[in-house]
């Protein structure tokens, strides 16, 4: 284990909470905002529906394979350091994205990007582990996460706005300055962490892929992990093009797009906590499958929407955003819940890297689901809303089979 820093005083414990925080809104940030942009993409660089989509997938692609990568690795160097180099290549590889003179450009600056932004997350939630005492934790690491609704709330639609006055590329130098902030506030606010000893040489290494493997082995965590694996690509199919399918089909102007994200993440942000309560309450699973029921009717309506006046169009997409986002909170719930106490940081970096893996094959598989006609006008969107509904009532099927564990090990 790393050895623990001495305890920080409470502002230098606030300071680095807030820093943490700031350097998962920086790399939310990035991944969320290719969706928004699509529309100005697809017409900055003249690409169509299925180019647009590889471009959203490489990043889940790239940041899955280089979570599998530092799942082996990311316990053998000291913390700080680390997290100071990823994320100031995350820095450069985001301003690229902006400098990107092409679209073979933009798929390489992008893919660069996923490879240093998808170990952020899970690095960020092991300092606090490391550097939170226990009894502070929880309010630690719910702060930092709370930095992905913010995302949501108040950074995608500034970017929206950005864009729309300036250009596709500015958004990506604005969050590439937010990241230069935040890097030298972690230069200054994260303590030095010794990385964790590993003698005899090698036997750290081979204790990693032994925990994979233990993961693997056990039809439990695999059912868990096809359960969140389906309720991801179930996501994807459909949200990418959301904003392709309210500008060419329903009639949404590029100014009025901020207000679909702002209104759907402040629903989201408010009604987090609530459902949480009621899934302990009420049983998770239980919870899980009302909220993934009624997550179907917004998926077919967002699908299948006409165009209509601004109110509905931001009634309907402020239910798929809210739904969305409760359902995989009992989802979680219940997924950890799966895992063994022993293995579950291990299998929790396992999961993430197959959820992002299913983040852009769905992604991928709904850009050649759908097809933009001369018009601009989206087709084959609603043959992707099925494919949405139909895995999400499989999660609801599978929600039932999996083993929870509800006491805690023996000691």
């Amino acid at each position: 284990m790393t050895a623990n820093p001495l305890p920080l005083a409470e502002k230098q414990e606030r300071l680095l909470v807030f820093t943490l925080a700031g350097i998962q809104f920086s790399h939310i940030l990035d991944f969320m905002i290719m969706m928004p942009l699509g529309p100005s993409l697809i017409a900055a660089l003249k690409i169509d529906t299925q180019q647009f989509a590889l471009l959203v997938s490489i990043y889940t692609l790239a940041a899955a394979a280089s979570g599998l990568l530092a799942a082996t690795f990311v316990d053998f160097f000291e913390r700080k350091g680390l997290l100071l180099t990823l994320f100031a290549l995350f820095a450069l590889a985001t301003l690229l994205c902006a400098m990107a003179p092409d679209y073979q450009t933009l798929l390489l600056t992008r893919g660069l990007a996923g490879v240093f932004g998808g170990v952020l997350g899970a690095l960020l939630q092991t300092i606090v582990g490391d550097v939170i005492p226990f009894e502070r934790r929880g309010q630690a690491s719910g702060a930092v996460m709370s930095a992905t609704a913010a995302a949501s709330v108040l950074g995608v639609p500034a970017s929206l706005m950005l864009a729309t006055a300036l250009g596709w590329q500015w958004p990506f130098v604005a969050i590439a300055a937010i990241a230069v902030v935040f890097l030298g506030l972690a230069a200054r606010h994260v303590p030095a962490l010794p990385r964790r000893p590993t003698a005899p040489a090698g036997r750290g290494w081979r204790q990693s892929f032994g925990g994979i493997g233990a993961v693997l082995r056990d039809r439990n965590h695999l059912m868990a992990m096809l359960f969140m694996t389906l309720g991801a690509f179930s996501t994807f199919t459909v949200i990418p093009y959301l904003t392709l399918y309210l500008v060419g089909n329903v009639g949404l102007s590029a100014q009025q797009l901020p207000m679909v994200y702002a209104l759907g993440g402040m629903a989201g942000f408010f009604s987090a906590r609530w459902i949480g309560r009621l899934a302990d309450r009420w049983g998770k699973v239980r919870t899980y499958r009302l909220i993934a029921l009624l997550s179907m009717a917004p998926i077919f309506m967002q699908t299948h929407m006409p165009p209509m006046a601004l109110g509905w169009v931001l009634l309907c997409s402020t239910l798929f955003f809210t739904l969305g986002l409760g359902r995989a909170i009992p989802a979680m719930a219940i997924t950890i819940s799966a895992v063994q106490p022993p293995l579950r940081g291990t299998f929790l970096s396992l999961n993430s890297a197959v959820q992002q893996l299913a983040c852009g094959a769905a992604a991928f598989l709904g850009g050649l689901m759908i097809s933009q006609t001369p018009a601009g006008t989206i087709s084959g969107y609603g043959a992707a809303g099925w494919l949405a509904i139909g895995l999400t009532g499989l999660t609801i099927l599978l929600a039932g089979k999996i083993h929870m564990h509800t006491r805690p090990p023996a000691a």
